[in-house]
């Protein structure tokens, strides 16, 4: 089939949105493609079509899991054979899933990147008929982004392996780093494919005020229809939910603090539009893709235009009017400065850092190679009196520098170790029948146990009891108490993985010269930041996308620097609120619908009047021009 009746078949559109069909084509045809279209941009399409096309499995590799599994069961919805690894998958239900990508006519396997490689994952690529290598959040490979990920490098190996055309898939990336991008990939030619940036329904706003949350309630009211709140902290998070739920706005809280159930729950209540306002931290907003956010709002300011631009952009999707509101004062460009100073300790702290982890764990010199580390934050620093943000950023700089990797908010699965020896195990005494059949279930299905510590499968061991899981933790907690083995419960943690045996004092590689290019990348990024928010000369989508490279841009007409130049060009002088003025038509068109188009104006006028925040705006010209293009009918006399 062709690209056109793919699309037809399984999306049922008759055309490809701006761009989408010469990097489909470009794709199709072999070539190495880094597609650059912004969020909502339908990105997805682009890789999911040509793969179709094709022959094999398209091997998806993305560090949003939320994303995997939504693609993946809308794959499936349509009738696609799609696949998921990830991380918190047992060994069994890992091996199932790669052999079914070998050989069970799938056409798409979703993996993270950490998964690259692993012994299990490399033993089954060479018989993967692999047809394409795509690399979604693109930006994550490049040390010079915002959101570098170490585990990205690991994709430039695979093409050594698998001879597969690459689509790389961005919606934030400087000239400097699509650059990059293409040459980590090992990009046969550079060919880089995408539509401008520009989100024309997108209203960029920027307000300075001391009075950050009233300035919030405002557009809250003012703007109908769900939003997203940023703040920078989880504590924040909580408070301005409870706030605004005081001030009747339904609103709730997001962070990664919070369990994966009560996450999951609030999500989706958020996503049925039974929570209107999602008050979070960037934990919240990835992968999602709610179409009809109305507004975002940032109470602080972000590190950088990528952070900002990204985050902005889930705010009309659907192709409607929205807002993305930035509220600042002079506090937040100190807190900026301070944060860019802890983010980059000095060299010999970190150095310092790093032996302190190992010595944490009672790691030696020279061991501790492929140890999962659960790593708490809170304690290391309270241990060793250290200060929580400047040793978050040496063990994040540490990562860079390849000595281990930190996955974040990790589901760890249950780990077994067997402390005593073969010979002492026959001596040991149980009171429980079933440890026995246990201990020998472990040591027939898992190489190593004795060695370290090995993620078990419960479900099978359960079967193979005939117990519930229940009964199988309280019968591994008493082994524990008496030390026969070392038993690690399912949670989520932050975890450590050491990449290589420890390194003595003085041999730890931290590239100081590449330590200081970073460091004045993100001075760039930062003070780009600084600039959007105190320049109110210039357009604020012209100034984004300048950024991005698109320095031709005209201007946007509906932020509120070109809405308030129009003001100064038309003699107008009031002071009525911008986004009210925007949020009057879809007001007036709501109410009208809600009346089955039969309304009359003193119908009209009492719902716009006081109270009302619409009540001081000229509504009655607003109603003309609806009339007029056919918006809504007349009223009744």
């Amino acid at each position: 089939m062709t690209a056109l009746e793919i699309l037809h078949e399984f999306w049922g559109y008759d055309s490809f949105r701006s761009r989408q069909q010469e990097i489909i084509d470009s794709a199709a045809a072999g070539r190495d493609t880094l597609a650059l279209l912004p969020t909502g941009g339908g990105k997805s399409v682009c890789f999911q079509v040509p793969a179709l096309m094709k022959d094999g499995i398209a091997l998806v590799i993305t560090p949003l899991v939320a994303l995997m599994k939504d693609q993946v069961r809308t794959l499936q919805d349509k009738g696609i054979k799609a696949l998921a690894v990830h991380a918190g998958m047992g060994r069994q239900e890992v091996d199932t899933i790669l052999n079914n990508a070998c050989y069970g006519d799938f056409k798409f396997l979703y993996v993270s990147p950490e998964r690259l490689s692993t012994f299990l994952f490399r033993s089954y690529l060479p018989q993967m008929n692999v047809s394409y290598i795509v690399v979604d959040e693109a930006h994550c490979i490049s040390q010079w982004g915002y959101d570098f990920r170490p585990d990205y490098l690991k994709i430039g190996e695979l093409r050594k392996v698998v001879d597969a055309p690459v689509i790389a898939l961005t919606a934030t990336a400087t000239p400097a780093v699509a650059k990059d991008i293409m040459a980590r990939l090992g990009f046969r030619e550079e060919n880089i494919i995408g539509s401008s940036f520009a989100r024309q329904n997108l209203s960029y706003i920027v307000r300075r005020s001391d009075d950050k949350l009233g300035q919030l309630i405002a557009v809250c009211n003012g703007v109908p229809g769900t939003g997203i709140v940023y703040t920078r902290n989880r504590a924040k998070t909580e408070e301005v939910a409870s706030m605004l739920s005081a001030n009747g706005i339904s609103a709730s809280f997001y962070h990664a603090g919070l369990s994966h159930s009560l996450r999951s729950e609030r999500q989706e209540d958020w996503r049925r539009d039974k929570i209107r306002v999602m008050v979070c931290t960037n934990a919240f907003g990835m992968g999602i893709d709610k179409p009809d956010v109305r507004f975002v709002v940032h109470l602080d300011l972000p590190d950088s235009p990528e952070a900002y631009f990204q985050e902005a952009g889930r705010a009309g999707r659907d192709g409607k009017p929205a807002y993305a509101v930035q509220i600042w004062n002079s506090t937040d460009l100190q807190r900026l400065r301070q944060i860019e100073k802890v983010s980059f300790p000095p060299v010999d702290y970190i150095a310092d850092v790093y032996q302190k982890v190992h010595a944490f764990y009672e790691i030696p010199y020279g061991a501790g190679e492929g140890r999962m580390l659960k790593f708490n934050l809170e304690e290391f620093c309270k241990h060793f009196s250290l200060g929580r943000q400047e040793v978050y950023y040496a063990v994040k700089y540490i990562e860079r520098e390849g000595h281990w990797t930190l996955t974040e908010d990790m589901e760890v699965e249950l780990r077994v170790k067997i402390k005593a020896s073969r010979q002492e195990l026959y001596d040991i005494e149980f009171e429980d029948t079933l440890a026995v059949p246990l201990l020998e279930l472990l040591m027939r299905r898992y190489e190593g146990i004795f060695s370290w510590s090995v993620a078990i499968e419960e479900d099978y061991i359960c079967t193979k009891l005939g117990i519930a899981k229940p009964q199988l933790h309280q019968l591994l907690y008493k082994m524990s108490l008496m030390h026969v083995i070392n038993y690690i419960p399912q949670d989520r943690a932050d975890i450590l993985t050491i990449a290589h045996p420890r390194l003595e004092p003085g041999n730890v590689a931290l590239s100081p010269m590449r330590y200081q290019l970073l460091k004045e990348s993100y001075h760039a990024r930062s003070a780009a930041m600084e600039d959007y928010v105190a320049d109110d000369s210039m357009c604020r989508s012209r100034k984004l996308l300048a950024y991005f490279g698109e320095t031709d841009a005209p201007e946007c007409g509906i932020c509120d620097v070109c809405r308030l130049q129009n003001k100064r060009d038309h003699g107008r002088s009031d002071q009525s609120s911008d986004l009210l003025e925007e949020a009057l038509p879809e007001e007036i068109k709501a109410f009208i619908a809600g009346k089955d188009g039969r309304y009359t104006l003193a119908d009209l006028r009492q719902h716009l009047g006081l109270p009302s925040r619409f009540a001081e705006l000229p509504w009655t010209d607003t109603l003309r021009r609806l009339i007029d293009d056919g918006s809504v009918p007349p009223p009744q006399l």
